[in-house]
């Protein structure tokens, strides 16, 4: 009888070896497969972080035209709230006013230009116009497929400057900037 007892017992032994045996290698093979996927997903966001693209809004830019209106459309009726001013110094731009408005995560710049420089707002080629700037991820490569795709670019200088500005297919102004 002991000897059955022992038998028995070396039995379950054996049993329950085969089944920590069996769940060791269920869990590696396991962490094996979640390891593999999670490198093939570092892999893939980091195909998608290396591709030239927008990486979200900047701005959005209106020339202001009739200052009591804009700020109570933006202010009052919208619910924008100041949250900064700037009066830029520059051919073109000296003594704008920059109103900074935010709601939540959006900006708008409402320009008022120096009335010596009312004649120059419009044109791609200076700040005083309507426009959204988008942020960038690779504005070298960005402004060079523009180039290539027949866009004029009003900055030259787009990758040293990270910024640039060109007038989209149905007259839009879009920026491109990589701050």
């Amino acid at each position: 009888m002991n000897t059955n007892f022992k038998i028995s017992n070396n039995e379950a032994y054996l049993k329950s070896r085969k089944t920590i045996s069996f769940l060791t290698v269920f869990i590696f093979l396991g962490i094996i497969s979640l390891s593999a996927q999670t490198t093939q997903e570092k892999v893939k966001n980091t195909e998608v972080k290396s591709e030239a693209r927008v990486i979200g809004l900047k701005n959005i830019c209106v020339h202001v035209l009739e200052l009591e209106k804009t700020l109570k459309l933006y202010r009052e009726i919208l619910g924008f709230e100041l949250s900064g001013s700037e009066v830029y110094k520059g051919a073109g731009i000296e003594g704008m006013l920059v109103m900074k408005l935010k709601a939540d995560d959006l900006e708008i710049h409402l320009s008022l230009t120096a009335p010596e420089y009312k004649h120059t707002i419009g044109p791609v080629g200076n700040t005083n116009h309507n426009h959204f700037m988008l942020r960038v991820n690779d504005i070298k490569t960005i402004g060079d497929k523009l180039i290539e795709a027949g866009y004029e670019l009003e900055n030259e200088n787009y990758a040293k400057d990270k910024y640039t500005f060109f007038t989209g297919p149905n007259g839009e102004i879009i920026g491109l900037s990589v701050w």
